[in-house]
């Protein structure tokens, strides 16, 4: 059985991926194996663990829920595009700095996930920064690291002029 090939470009980090994807193609699995960009993780594959967390358009999506078509043209910025050369972004040195990270496994879905946060609101309470925050999954760092370093991360953005 044959499926049809749909010719689209994803757009990632600012660099486009002209790329031929079956319609039923997840956006995650196009960035993992087309673009090659494996720092987007596939935990649950059903939407639940946000490691797969993506920005489409400057909003936090799960890849693994969406379809690559559904993507074409879109601007979307993945755990790869967030450091500049060799400078890193204040959330991924945040993260370092409070230990915000063990295994590793969800870190680049709550960077992207923080991140978002940080775009929209650098001023977030703590109430709803642990509510968004709680809608990714993490086994390992019990979560007070990761709401550390996002704090941290806005107050560093705030220093620096960028929030």
């Amino acid at each position: 059985m044959t499926h049809e090939l749909h010719d689209i470009t994803l757009v990632v980090n600012g660099r486009s991926h002209p790329i031929r994807v079956e319609a039923r193609r997840t956006l995650a699995d196009a960035i993992r194996e087309e673009c090659g960009l494996t720092g987007t993780h596939l935990g649950c594959e059903h939407g639940v663990c946000g490691a797969c967390t993506v920005l489409l358009d400057d909003q936090p999506v799960r890849a693994c829920l969406m379809f690559a078509v559904q993507a074409d043209g879109r601007a979307i910025r993945t755990v790869e595009g967030l450091a500049h050369g060799d400078t890193l972004s204040p959330l991924q040195k945040a993260f370092i700095e409070q230990h915000a990270l063990q295994c590793g496994y969800c870190t680049p879905g709550f960077l992207m996930l923080g991140t978002a946060i940080l775009e929209q609101n650098p001023d977030i309470g703590d109430e709803e920064l642990i509510e968004i925050l709680s809608s990714n999954l993490c086994r390992c760092t019990g979560y007070a690291n990761i709401l550390r370093a996002v704090r941290a991360a806005a107050a560093a953005m705030r220093e620096e002029g960028v929030a």
